[in-house]
């Protein structure tokens, strides 16, 4: 009976961590597999510009990080100022109409670019509250349960930076592949992160690095470091998550798998981006045979921004291949090659034209020679601009959606 009691006991166990388990998107071989055991194709996009502001989405220039963003535009509107157009940016540009709108239009997920300094003390977007990056994403994350749409989180910014160029809002070099101090607070807070949504099955999963090392530098140099902080970040995760999928960044914009290996984490998916070039399946020749190779997932984490044709004929392409996608961007300012668009305000212009001024010195400021009538001018503009963003005054590119495959819903 002892037996018997203790067979069914572990009988049940199995089957509780079972079902646990099969809460949440898995992988397997090839496959990524939904829960109800199937293969799972990813297809959505990303909230690019939301918690990572990039200058050309502004249509910006030179200014084309959320640093150099927040130094010009605080030369123009003041400190406290600033802060509250971050502050209110970040309700805005972002809603649970946004939401309820990516899921109506047959998305099955999204991707969230965030900056680590979400997570700790440093100024960042008019704040320094180490728990900003939870209630942002808490929100969001409450809409998508509600609509059913799966959310993975990527690192576009990491401690140190790790790609050397705007888009990790860094110092122009990938430091975190030489610092064994940014390379402990990356995996620290990857390892805050996921504790916190360790039980959520709306993740889909955590992309650890956003297009690591950029090809300006000395690749042979840095390629080979970039496995063993994928491991790092991996193995503090593991400590108090081993449900969710890791999604690993290839070098240079996600192009070059060549210094990856064979998977150390039995849920791994690699991913590799790819823009402007021909949408064919010769440009996915070699992420195909990776993923022969070492029987593993592969998948687009960005793609897009081009014709409507060329949207269509690569989203084909990764389809026929079984590889998933998100599209970049969901939203950006006076564009169609995107899910939506929205309206340049009046006298923004005048705000483009101010970053594009000589600004290197206190000198060079003072001789842009704003008048109290200019700031309140640009002033304006960049609230309207924030107006122009809402969901409700967006326009959806219904050519761009429709050759993704996806229909687009009444607002």
């Amino acid at each position: 009976m002892k037996k018997l009691l203790s067979l069914s006991l572990a009988l049940f166990a199995c089957t509780v961590a079972f079902a646990q388990t099969a809460k949440f998107i898995n992988t397997k071989g090839q496959n990524i597999i939904g829960t109800d055991g199937k293969p799972f194709l990813i297809k959505g996009t990303n909230l690019g510009n939301w918690l990572v502001p990039e200058g050309y989405m502004f249509k910006f220039k030179k200014v084309n990080s959320q640093r150099l963003i927040n130094e010009a535009l605080t030369e123009i509107v003041g400190p406290e100022e600033m802060k509250l157009f971050w502050r209110k940016f970040q309700d805005i540009y972002v809603t649970e109409a946004d939401i309820r709108f990516l899921k109506a239009s047959g998305c099955n997920s999204i991707r969230i670019p965030f900056h680590y300094k979400l997570f700790t003390n440093e100024d960042y977007m008019g704040q320094n509250n180490p728990n900003r990056g939870f209630q942002l994403l808490d929100r969001v994350i409450g809409w998508c349960k509600k609509a059913n749409l799966y959310v993975m989180l990527d690192m576009h910014c990491a401690p140190g930076g790790q790609t050397g160029d705007n888009i990790d809002d860094g110092n122009g070099f990938p430091f975190l592949f030489k610092s064994a101090a940014s390379r402990k607070l990356t995996a620290g807070i990857w390892k805050r992160i996921a504790a916190h949504y360790a039980k959520d099955p709306i993740i889909l999963g955590y992309d650890l690095l956003n297009e690591p090392i950029a090809h300006y530098f000395d690749v042979n140099d840095l390629n080979p470091h970039l496995e063993p902080v994928y491991k790092e970040i991996t193995a503090a995760i593991r400590t108090v998550d081993k449900n969710h999928i890791l999604f690993l960044g290839s070098a240079q914009w996600d192009s070059n798998f060549k210094p990856l290996g064979p998977p150390f984490d039995p849920k791994l998916v690699y991913q590799f981006h790819k823009y402007w070039t021909e949408p064919t399946e010769k440009v996915i020749e070699e992420y195909v045979a990776f993923r022969t190779k070492y029987n593993v997932p592969i998948y687009v984490g960005e793609t897009g921004e081009n014709t409507d044709e060329w949207v269509r004929d690569f989203r084909i392409v990764c389809e026929k291949n079984n590889i998933g996608w998100h599209y970049w961007p969901y939203k950006k300012l006076d564009n169609t090659r995107g899910f939506m668009s929205f309206n340049q305000p009046a006298n923004y212009d005048k705000v483009i034209d101010y970053t594009e001024k000589e600004r290197s010195s206190f000198e060079d400021i003072r001789k842009v020679s704003l008048t109290a009538a200019d700031r309140e001018q640009m002033k304006k503009a960049l609230y309207d601009f924030l107006k122009s963003s809402k969901f409700v005054n967006c326009i959806p590119n219904k050519g761009y959606m429709e050759a993704l495959g996806l229909k687009v819903p009444v607002k």
